[in-house]
């Protein structure tokens, strides 16, 4: 499955618009939400094939998206790779947690367009991070 669209979470202004301008501008539909609560109603109305999650959010922390989307019983957005990014160092057990739901765990300081679009492309080729039933 090739990743086509992609929700971005993300609070940052400016961070928010430099990866939505290079992933359009690579062929990306892009939407954006900048806070938790509209991000979860988004993914769970609409199937992406990528989120990128921030951690910090105002109104629900990425980590509370990730878990109500994929923590429970079911998967409730199966087809969808998730890429955790923050600039919040987490503690090991917190971060092994996150990236058992998650396909790719990032540190937003060491991310460029360029490197962000790579990591898109290397997800493009991996199996998903959790089984589909």
């Amino acid at each position: 499955m090739a990743i086509k669209t992609i929700l971005c979470i993300e609070d940052d202004r400016f961070i928010g618009e430099m990866y939505v301008r290079s992933l359009k501008k690579a062929g990306y539909d892009v939407d954006w939400m900048v806070d938790g609560n509209d991000g979860l109603v988004a993914a769970r109305n609409k199937p992406y094939d990528l989120i990128l999650l921030d951690i910090m959010l105002p109104e629900r922390r990425g980590t509370e998206i990730l878990a109500a989307l994929r923590g429970g019983d079911k998967d409730l957005i199966p087809q969808t790779r998730v890429v955790v990014m923050t600039n919040f160092d987490q503690d090991d057990e917190s971060r092994a947690a996150m990236q058992h739901n998650a396909d790719a765990y990032l540190i937003k300081a060491e991310i460029t367009p360029k490197k962000l679009l790579a990591v898109i492309d290397r997800i493009n080729n991996l199996p998903p991070a959790k089984p589909t039933a």
